[in-house]
This record gives C-alpha cells, structure tokens and sequence, in this order.
C-alpha cells in the first residue's frame, strides 16, 4: 500500500536520551532527509519519514538500539520526573540512580501508560498514566495509583510498592487489564479491588501499609529555560514555539555533548529538552549553537505553561493565539497551567482547560466551533475534580474570559484575610516545615473511585446540594458527579489537598 510518509515515534523511557544515541538518531534521520523532530508530552520524539527511506531509517534505529513504532501507538512511552532531579529543588529521596534502575528493570514493552514521580515536584504530570507511581515519605516506597483505560477514574493501590517491584507489578497489573478488557476498559465503575486481588493471586511483592495520604504539591511549574546553575555546573532548558527542533541543531549539540563528556539529554512533558552537567567554561559552546540555529532561550512564562495534544497544528493554532490575548492584556499566569483539547479522551492534564466541544458534523466550517472552559476546584493540575466555567464560547470570547478567570485565580489567592479552603491548605502542608502546629478538620469528603472532592464551602450544585450544605444532609441517593459512585463511597478527608 502506497503512503506518503513513514510516521515514527522514538520512545525514550523516562525521557532519557544518551547523547551518542542522539548522534546516532540525527545521522540516520539525516540520511533519510528528515529536517526536524517534534517532541511529545509523553517525552518521546516524533518525525515524519519519506516512504522510500523509512525501510532503511528504521534498520538504522535498529541498528542504535533506538525503540520505536510506526504509524500508530500502541507500547506509550514511559513517563518520569528524571528530567527535574537534581535542578529543582525536592528535597525526597529519590536520586538519578534510582530512576535509572526501575526502568533498566522493564523487560517488556508497556502496552499502558506509566508515569514515575517523585511526590514533592511539580514539574512532571502524576495521573496521566494508567499505572502511576508516585513517591512515599518512606524511602523506596511508593503509592500506586490505576487510572482505568480511556477514563478519569483513579484507584489507589491499598499499600506502597516496593523500587524493585514496579516493573514486575506493571506487567501483571497490564496483562490483567488486557485480559479482561470489558472489565476494566472505558469503564468508570472498574472494580480495583477485583484487579488487586487477581494480581496479588500471581506473585508476593515487597509491600508497607500506607501510613499516610499522599498530599499534592501545590502545581507552580518552575521556569525551565535557558541556562540556570546549580551547584558548580549549569542546567539549559530549551523550548521550541512550535515543538520542533532542526535536525542540524540537534545533531550539534550531542556533538557538544560528546565533547564536553554530558552523557545524557532529557525531554519533558511540555515537549522541551533539558541539558545537565554543562560545566561553566563550557558555556561558549552552547551559546554559539543557540545563536547559529536562532534559538530562542527567552520565552514569557505565559507561553511555557501549556499542554497542548501531540502532532495537533489546530491545538497549536488556538494556543498561540490565546497567548497573544494574555499578551495584550498583559495577564499575570504564574501558578495555572492551560491544557487545550481538541479531541477527546486526549489525557492532557492542566488546572484550566480549553476542550473544543464534539460535533456531529466534524465537516463543519470552523467558524461554527465552540469551546468549554473548565478549571480545577483548587487550580492545582494534577486534580481531577473539574468545574465548568463557561462553556459554548466562540473563539473570539475565549481570551476574554480565560483572562477573567486568571484575575479570580489570584482573588483567591490574595484573600489572606479569609483564605479560600484551598489556599489554607496549602498553607498547612507547609505548616511542619514552618514548625506551626498541624491542620484544623474541615468537612471534606472524597470518593474512592475517581477522587472527586464534596466540599461543604461549595456544595455541589450540579446535583442539587447548595454551596454550605453538609455531605451528611445531602440526598440519600447522592452520587459522584464525575464517575456516579455512591454517596457511602465518600470518605472523609481532613486535607483537601489529600488523596486517599
């Protein structure tokens, strides 16, 4: 069958790339008259190859020991936190070792999503992932979270998992999901503690009860471009407008890196690449391909916080053009990440989100389309409970009302005589390390199946239950708004940064 192009994904687990594997990659992508890579949210590359040179580019990729598909994705990439360790400040005990031998120990293909975090960042996604791992206090344990496929449903393992078991965990936890697929696919109502039993029935693992609920860092994405130091080296972040990278440059820089013996690269989930151990006399060089290629090192922050879909020009299109309405208003977005989605069941995580809404009539002119906006109760991206802010806008209204909703962001920040429930909890998590004493109760109730928050300062108005009104005086037949769980599958939680 003819085709145009030879679509490719190079996966790189962890987004750890060798510099000689990235030389190797830039030859033979060269050969194959590629001009450029893109880079995706799972941190792996994509290029688009010639037809009569893909046969050959991949025997190439091969050859380098490069993973890769064609055409369609069916083993993602592994996802994790690597890329931030050692530059951004955790102070956890997971180390660049660590990282290193959980993934040397996958000896298969994952076939779900993974993600592997540390818990104390917020540079790197926690539930984007079918099977997340996120980092305990107690050090090489980990909590372990299930997001049933093509769903937003979350639950949680019932106890930390020990460093060496993760791989050997995923595999069993995926081959049970693939084989019983009407159970656990595209099914919000999934039975966790079935698939916890099933696993536990085909090995023992390295396990501790979970002493504590794990507690999500406020998402307050550090800057990450340009050259910053740390220690006695330096660190560059490098993020390209449009997620693509000249062929030519990259092939220079990991000849800098050979060079200057930086072993590795890094990619990241807002498709950028991060560059460690470049010692300061050093610098010159960088400096020198930065400027041949017309790098640009110096993006507003407004432009860096933004998930927008792999490979979508639309998604990028809006994007830009939202930026320029902050640009003009001259709006402050520190501490929110924007997640534009196109396509459903995309899986971009982001504390506001602009989701174009399903048609009938996908032929239709793009004057007709129409945009929902929504944002997370707490504005922290790695939650799942969503409110819709406006929904039904044309393009046009769009900016002015994602500028409204970044004014009331910081409304509720800046209320330091009456914090929102939010922002008090925050504040208490930090209270151990300011030596104040610990947290006040506040009523909030979580549901065990998706995560979803009742809190009683907001009700849920959706369902009826006006903002003050207890989650005991709710209906009898109350159910979770997100994933229709029933109201005894509430528990109460003391934090409603916490997750359980």
């Amino acid at each position: 069958m003819f085709r145009k192009n030879y679509s490719v994904r190079i996966h790189l687990p962890g987004g750890i790339m060798a510099a000689g594997d990235l030389y190797a990659l830039a030859e033979a992508a060269g050969k194959a008259k590629v001009e450029e890579l893109q880079f995706g949210t799972r941190q792996q590359l994509f290029c688009k190859v010639p037809d009569k040179y893909g046969p050959a580019f991949l025997r190439e990729l091969e050859k380098a020991g490069l993973s890769y598909e064609t055409d369609e994705e069916k083993y993602p990439n592994i996802v994790s936190s690597y890329v931030g360790s050692g530059i951004f400040e955790t102070g956890g005990w997971v180390t660049e070792g660590l990282y290193k031998d959980i993934l040397d120990g996958f000896d298969f293909r994952p076939s779900l999503k993974i993600n592997l975090v540390e818990a104390n960042q917020s540079f790197v996604p926690f539930f984007t992932g079918n099977i997340n791992f996120i980092s305990s206090p107690v050090g090489n344990y980990w909590y372990l979270y299930i997001r049933w496929p093509l769903t937003g449903t979350i639950y949680p393992w019932k106890e930390w998992i020990y460093s060496r078991d993760i791989p050997r965990i995923s595999r069993l936890i995926e081959e049970e999901i693939a084989r019983n697929k009407s159970l656990y696919s595209d099914n919000p109502s999934a039975d966790g503690d079935l698939l916890y039993r099933q696993v536990q029935e085909r090995g023992s693992f390295v396990t501790q009860p979970i002493r504590e609920a794990l507690r999500l860092p406020p998402s307050n994405l550090p800057y990450y471009e340009g050259f910053n130091r740390y220690g006695n080296k330096l660190w560059l972040g490098i993020y390209r407008r449009d997620e693509t990278f000249p062929l030519s440059f990259l092939r220079d820089i990991s000849l800098i890196c050979l060079q200057t013996k930086v072993g590795q690269l890094y990619t990241t989930p807002w498709k950028s690449l991060i560059v460690k151990g470049i010692a300061p006399e050093d610098r010159y060089r960088w400096d020198y391909a930065l400027g041949k290629y017309r790098i640009n090192v110096r993006h507003a922050s407004n432009e860096l916080n933004w998930q927008v879909e792999d490979l979508c020009e639309e998604g990028l299109r809006l994007k830009r053009w939202l930026v320029r309405q902050f640009d003009n208003e001259d709006t402050r977005t520190y501490g929110l990440c924007f997640a534009v989605k196109t396509r459903q069941k995309s899986g971009l995580f982001g504390s506001v989100i602009i989701r174009k809404q399903v048609t009938k009539r996908p032929q239709q002119s793009r004057l007709l389309d129409r945009y929902d906006i929504l944002h997370t109760r707490d504005f922290n991206a790695n939650t799942k409970e969503h409110i819709l802010y406006r929904e039904g806008l044309e393009k046009e209204n769009l900016g002015a009302y994602l500028v409204s909703l970044c004014k009331y962001f910081y409304e509720l920040q800046s209320k330091d005589d009456l914090p929102s429930p939010e922002m008090a909890d925050l504040e208490r998590e930090q209270a151990p390390r300011q030596g104040i004493s610990g947290p006040e109760k506040q009523e909030i109730f979580q549901c065990r199946h998706c995560l979803t928050l009742y809190n009683v300062k907001y009700g849920d108005p959706v369902n009826g239950e006006p903002a003050g009104r207890r989650f005991g005086d709710t209906a009898a037949d109350y159910e979770c708004p997100v994933c229709g769980g029933p109201k005894e599958d509430f528990r109460a939680l003391q934090k409603t940064a916490s997750i359980q």
